[in-house]
């Protein structure tokens, strides 16, 4: 049995969907109360990852964990909280973890914004279970902030336009994780960086999505102070400025492409022109 947290989002989805098509047994853990698009066979169990004990009822027989947290779990995580949803893993008889952290975790570690995911790796590593931690750069999914003004304006409003992260199309990430829980031994004690095949900006990206739809649509560029009053009205203040942070002044490291999602997958990874054209409905 596979415990998949998180399980109706970007990731969270084709990974359930992923690991039952193997012929996995899977519980999907959502806050939602049911999902009926889970596929045939999958066990869906309600849970709040601010509340471990609503969690236990899942892990009954499960011998691994997948832990996506939703930023709304993360707003409010520490240490402590990460040690007690690792604490009721261990005492079901949970036996591997596999986290889904940043990149950021990495290469900011000192990261106001990333630290409650900081915590959770510590907490994970500390554990006694065996673990594997996956730190993916940006998503390409995060494009569908732009699916209404591309939809309404055909414009992409966006800071840094010229600015190249190599961002990762969340169905690898999926596909990673799948390899990962489905083969836990080969990958115990590893954490691994999840990009995609080329950094790609946000002017590019703009490009990339007038070809999905078939029209032009304009790249406009905000200053980082525009960007900055978007953006805290869906996150906290230090979750927005460490974002611009990021997409206007990367490290060397997080404008590097990683060779993981190839290594494990053994195909590139998906690109956003490709993410794009399968998306391009959400667009139109």
């Amino acid at each position: 049995m596979i415990v998949v947290t998180g399980a109706t989002g970007n990731v969270g989805r084709p990974l359930v969907q992923a690991l039952a098509a193997a012929g996995e047994q899977v519980t999907a853990v959502s806050r939602r109360p049911s999902d009926a698009s889970l596929p045939v066979g999958v066990r869906h169990h309600p849970a709040d990852l601010t509340d471990a004990a609503s969690l236990r009822p899942a892990l009954g027989g499960a011998e691994a964990l997948f832990l996506l947290l939703s930023g709304e779990v993360l707003a409010g995580a520490d240490r402590q909280s990460a040690d007690a949803l690792l604490d009721a893993a261990r005492a079901a008889g949970v036996r591997r973890v596999v986290l889904l952290s940043s990149q950021v975790s990495g290469t900011r570690p000192g990261s106001v914004s990333h630290a409650p995911l900081v915590a959770y790796e510590e907490a994970v590593r500390a554990s006694g279970l065996d673990w594997t931690i996956l730190r993916p750069s940006g998503f390409h999914s995060n494009a569908f902030a732009w699916a209404e003004p591309v939809r309404t304006r055909r414009t992409v409003p966006a800071p840094f336009g010229d600015v190249a992260l190599p961002t990762v199309d969340p169905e690898d990430l999926a596909a990673v994780a799948a390899t990962v829980l489905r083969d836990g031994h080969a990958h115990t004690g590893r954490t691994y960086v999840l990009t995609g095949p080329e950094p790609v900006s946000p002017r590019e990206q703009a490009h990339a999505l007038a070809a999905a739809v078939g029209e032009p649509v304009h790249f406009v560029e905000l200053g980082r102070e525009a960007a900055r009053a978007h953006l805290v009205q869906f996150m906290p203040e230090p979750v927005a400025d460490g974002t611009l942070d990021i997409l206007g002044e990367p490290t060397d490291e997080e404008r590097r492409v990683s060779p993981d999602v190839e290594q494990l997958l053994g195909r590139p990874a998906g690109t956003f022109a490709d993410w794009a054209r399968r998306n391009a409905p959400a667009f139109r």
